[in-house]
Order: structure tokens, then sequence, then C-alpha cells
């Protein structure tokens, strides 16, 4: 097995060289910790550094760990844990092939290990999409090329009407290219996931994926989201606006649970504030008190929602469905239902002018 796979194993070549070695996977997971253990690494880090960690010194090991890792997010099953993921092995990828074209050293070991910017353009098929300018400045790309490269960069300068079009071609720099070349590795790593894992191999990783199940409900996974769709909320986050709406007392533990989950999807003090009016014990200096510290604007930390194991351990997880049966955070549930939804579905209810209302209807 070469470096090369192990250090980018994305590639078809990689793929075809694992299937030349007719490495059995089951196999591999229920004899060989070292190659577990890594995948296990892989997709813990790719969560909370954003990447992948450091290399296994040996190759083989590096390059299985990558299908298990695979295996071990569709396991888990988390859309937010897929787009984690695939980000971080796409980040990795991206350090490693700028590194690799930045290094002008001529004597190489006979056995490369690195990409060059015609590999990553042969690996994608985007040789005949992407042309050097004939000015000798960045390169050109097909306009039907670069939109779905580009649709998940969120910065301004990304969005084609800030581009300019020139015969069908969008003008790139050389770092915004390696930049498109990142979007297209993680496509393709995000592609197909999760799959369904034969059980041999499930009952093999059922501890590994575990593990990565409370990573994930223990990490702040709300950064991403500013959308008030309450017809989209976790049952248990609907139940307890509910209750707000009808003016019942909420336990500290249920308006903390709420009140954090609130503002993690982007409603301000005021709007929360405002949420609790309609409640006979309310008091708007101690309501907006507690939202500012829940918010983190009055106390050093930003409370995250809590997750679904305390939320049952509290009392407040109710009226459960199947997406909560494959679920460990209520985020997570909002952010996948988000994602499933058509776009006519997500209406923000702040748009309107009856917010309050809607809200508290679930309209």
């Amino acid at each position: 097995m070469q470096r090369l796979h192990a250090r980018y194993p994305f590639l078809e070549a990689a793929r075809e060289s694992v299937a030349t070695e007719a490495v059995d996977l089951a196999t591999v997971v229920e004899q060989d910790q070292a190659v577990v253990d890594r995948a296990r690494q892989r997709v813990i880090t790719a969560l909370e550094e954003g990447e992948v960690g450091d290399s296994h010194r040996e190759a083989r090991v590096e390059l299985l760990s990558y299908p298990v890792a695979r295996v071990l997010v569709s396991l888990v099953g988390e859309r937010v844990l897929v787009r984690k993921y695939a980000r971080g092995e796409a980040a990795a990828a991206y350090n490693r092939f700028t590194a690799d074209m930045a290094d002008t050293t001529e004597l190489k070991s006979v056995e490369t290990t690195g990409l060059e910017l015609e590999d990553l353009l042969a690996e994608f098929d985007l040789r005949d999409d992407v042309r050097e300018a004939t000015d000798g400045d960045g390169y050109r790309i097909d306009v039907g090329t670069y939109l779905p490269l580009a649709e998940d960069l969120w910065e301004d300068e990304w969005r084609l009407v800030n581009r300019s079009l020139d015969a069908g071609e969008v003008p790139v720099d050389a770092e915004e290219l390696l930049a498109l070349l990142r979007e297209a590795i993680r496509s393709r790593i995000e592609d197909g996931l999760p799959f369904e894992v034969p059980d041999t191999i499930a009952t093999a990783l059922e501890d590994d994926a575990a593990e990565i199940r409370e990573v994930v409900a223990d990490l702040e996974l709300t950064q991403d989201i500013d959308t008030v769709v309450p017809d989209l909320f976790p049952p248990c986050m609907k139940a307890l606006l509910d209750q707000i709406q009808k003016g019942e007392h909420l336990a500290h533990h249920s308006r903390f649970a709420i009140t954090a989950f609130l503002t993690s999807i982007g409603m301000t003090t005021d709007q929360i504030v405002d949420l609790y009016r309609v409640n006979s014990s309310f008091g708007e200096e101690m309501t907006r008190y507690q939202t500012d510290h829940i918010r983190g604007d009055s106390s050093p930390t930003e409370y995250s929602p809590p997750s679904c194991a305390t939320m049952q351990s509290y009392g407040d997880c109710v009226n459960k469905d199947d997406l909560c049966e494959r679920i460990p955070h209520p985020m997570a549930y909002y952010e996948q239902r988000i994602d499933d939804a058509d776009d006519d579905e997500i209406e923000d209810w702040r748009e309107g002018t009856d917010g309050e209302d809607s809200a508290a209807s679930g309209d």
C-alpha cells in the first residue's frame, strides 16, 4: 500500500488499492485495534479540531483507518457528524496538498507521497474545465463547474454576483482554485454517508461508535444555525415552548433548556423575553438577566442546550419520534430537520409581523 494513498485516502487509486489487497473490513475491525483506534481518532479529531489528526506511522494503518472511519460515521448516522467529518478530512487534505505544492525540493524519493495541481484536476475530471488565464494571472473555471464547488463557501466573495463572469468563465486566483479543490474533496467524502453497515461490523465497533456519540452530544453544535422554525423543533423543545405560551410554570432545568435552545438558534434576548411575558410569574428584569447569563453576555460561559440524555434524566424528553431514536442532542435534531426540509418549509417566524404568535402556535 503506497504512502501516497495513505496520505490521500479519498483518491480513487487508494480505494482500488484496498480492493486489490482484498481487505476484509470485518476482520480488520475485529483483529486490528491500531486501525480502529486511528479511525476513531480521525472522527473525533474532525469534530473537535476540524481536522483528522496526525497520520499513523504505518501506511497500512493510516489507509485502512479511512474506510473504518466512514463506517463509524455511518453507525452514528447524524448529519452534523457527516458534515464535520467530511470537512475535517478535506481540511487535512488541503493542508497536505498545499504543502506538497509549495515543496520545491528537486530530490524526492522514488515513491512520491505528494500531489500536484494537475493530479487533483485529473482526479476530479476538471482538466477541461479549468484553464490558466491567457494573461498568466490565475485561472478561469467554467461557471457550471464553479457553482457546485462554491455553494458551501459562505463568504460573500464566492457569490457569483460578486465575481467577474466572462464568456461563461469565472476568474479565480491560485489560492481560490485550491480552496475549490478542497470543496471537491469534501463533497466526495460526504457523498454516500451514512450507509448501511453489516451487523458483524456494527457489533465490533459498537463501543467506538458510542464514544463518538458522547462527543457529538457534548459539542457546541449551534454556531451555524440562525433559523427559527418552530415546526421543525425537536419534540422536547416544542413541548417546553408550548408550556411557556400557555403561561405554565417551568422548572428551572426546563426553563434553562428552552432558553439555551432559543439563544442557540439565533433568537435575541428581547425576543426571548417577549415569549415569557404571557407567564403569570413573569419578571422582565430576572428573565433578561437569566437569558443574558445563558447567552454568555453577563457570564464567562455561553451555555449550550442540554443533551438528550440530560433532558431525559430531568423528565423533559417527551413525545419522542423516530428521529429522536438516532439523535443524541436537540441541536443535532433541529439541524437535521432543517437540512431535510424543502425551502418552502423554512420560514423564519422572526421575518413575519406576527413572530410571537407563530412561535406560540408552531405555525
